[in-house]
């Protein structure tokens, strides 16, 4: 029978005080905490109104610290879930999880083949919904699972067919980190900020297409360590250059199983270990630029043959935070329809999970959000050891927000067209910003939006520029407030 937290909270009080690495972690992002230090780099500091000005090199520790401190608990536990919405549309039980739940993060799930206009429009519903009362102002994660192959989330107008890892591991590297890049650009300019891949899972030649997850859809870029390591890292710095938030996946590996753990129970891997040349490449992705890593929800025998790996210390807190070294965003794989942990409890998944050392529970099933928080929320008041958890583990998302620039500041979608808008505009465009809707800014925007060039702003560039947004046309012959609108809160999304 699986353990729970409930029936171990003895034992993982006691192991929790005695494991130094995530002692030494809990110290270091305390420190954090508490003195504003932390990783450097001058940023815009964030706003109540998006009117104010900056403060002058403000740093990613001192944002995530500003964020962390006017989070009220449950917003703080709410920025360690991640919930799934159709690509197609956001849905209710979604918009209901960031609104009530404060759930700070959201993958975009299924597949879309009608290209980045309504995709952009999506991203744009979910960041107005980071309210002051929701998520404290702080903008979500929006990503997808954008590998290439048969996992395409985002297809259609605007995004590249993307060919199988498999194919993409035979590229030359120049090659692939050029494409990967031109791939993350066109999820950024969607409004996506955070790829869920590369898979970093080496597939045996042996076991080939028998290995259900991953080698019977060709997700794997080849079949040993060396060559997923080096063509996973291309794929990583081509998409991180593009200013992606990369997620390697699924530490430990799930190259030695053959069920899919999303549709079965019970799997094991029976061969890797805390040694494995398998855990390389993952090392390898983290050095070239992934700052998130995913973890499987497989049963490693040699490892820790009770728990699934996505619950198990050992693995998050020994293998990942201890012998690599890893101090980004841990990230479990689908806690929330996935067969292999449907034997415990959605809260044990989440409570286990956070407290094995990681970060961000995700979830498809957004309905699983309430009794998944409200667990959390239980065992915050039961363990003071369980609340630094949950508090270190919402320090390292907003400081990785911070450092990906989502905590910079954000303007008041109100239709104006003014000069911050218009600065804003032009800094997305890359363009001298005037604050002015000058020439070039006009033929810079023309460009972006896919209309003529021609310097002169009338019904077919707005045409144009609402088709971009993902709104309808409404014959508007210059600028009017809905436009407005949906440009700013598109803007949200990009800077």
């Amino acid at each position: 029978m699986p353990r729970s937290f409930v029936s171990m909270s003895m034992e993982r009080a006691r192991m929790m005080r005695t494991t130094s690495v995530l002692a030494a972690l809990a110290t270091m992002v305390g420190t954090a905490l508490t003195t504003g230090t932390g990783s450097a780099g001058a940023v815009t500091s964030a706003t109540a109104n998006g009117t104010a000005g900056t403060v002058a090199a403000a740093t990613p520790a001192t944002l995530a610290r500003a964020a962390f401190d006017r989070m009220s608990e449950a917003q703080r536990i709410g920025q360690l879930f991640m919930v799934g919405t159709p690509a197609t549309g956001l849905s209710a039980a979604a918009a209901k999880a960031v609104s009530t739940y404060h759930v700070g993060n959201l993958i975009l799930t299924g597949r879309t083949t009608t290209g980045t206009a309504p995709v952009r429009y999506v991203a744009a519903q979910a960041d107005r919904l980071t309210t002051t009362a929701a998520t404290a102002g702080v903008p979500l994660y929006v990503s997808a699972d954008q590998e290439g192959g048969n996992v395409q989330v985002l297809q259609g107008p605007g995004y590249s067919t993307m060919p199988t890892a498999q194919t993409q591991g035979t590229w030359a590297d120049s090659t692939l980190t050029a494409d990967a890049r031109t791939w993350g650009l066109q999820m950024a300019r969607s409004g996506v900020d955070m790829n869920l891949a590369p898979v970093m899972d080496t597939v045996p030649a042996s076991l080939g297409t028998k290995n259900i997850p991953i080698g019977y859809y060709h997700r794997e870029f080849g079949y040993t360590p060396t060559v997923v390591a080096t063509k996973g890292s291309d794929f990583t710095r081509g998409m991180h250059s593009a200013g992606m938030t990369v997620t390697a996946k699924h530490f430990p590996g799930l190259g030695h199983v053959t069920a899919n753990t999303d549709t079965t129970a019970g799997v094991k891997d029976t061969v890797t270990t805390r040694t494995s040349a398998d855990i390389a490449p993952f090392r390898s992705a983290v050095s070239a630029g992934a700052r998130a890593v995913m973890v499987s929800l497989a049963i490693y025998t040699k490892i820790d043959a009770t728990l699934p790996a996505a619950m198990s210390a050992p693995v998050i807190t020994g293998m990942l935070r201890g012998d690599l070294g890893f101090t980004g965003i841990v990230m479990s794989d689908d806690m929330g329809n996935a067969k292999q942990v449907a034997a415990w409890t959605p809260d044990s998944r989440a409570v286990d999970f956070i407290d094995a050392g990681g970060d961000i529970v995700l979830t498809v099933n957004p309905a699983l959000i309430p009794q998944m928080t409200a667990a959390v929320t239980r065992w915050i008041a039961r363990l003071p050891e369980f609340k630094a958890k949950v508090e270190a583990a919402a320090y390292r998302v907003l400081l990785q927000k911070a450092t990906d620039g989502l905590l910079a500041t954000r303007l008041t979608t109100d239709g104006g067209l003014g000069s911050l808008t218009l600065s804003a505009t032009q800094r997305w465009l890359g363009v001298p910003v005037t604050g002015t809707f000058n020439a070039t800014t006009i033929r810079a925007l023309q460009a972006r939006v896919g209309t003529a060039v021609d310097g002169g702003w009338g019904p077919s560039s707005m045409a144009a520029t609402q088709s971009y947004l993902g709104i309808s046309r409404d014959g508007a012959k210059t600028w009017n407030a809905r436009t407005v609108n949906a440009l700013q809160a598109y803007l949200n999304t990009q800077l």
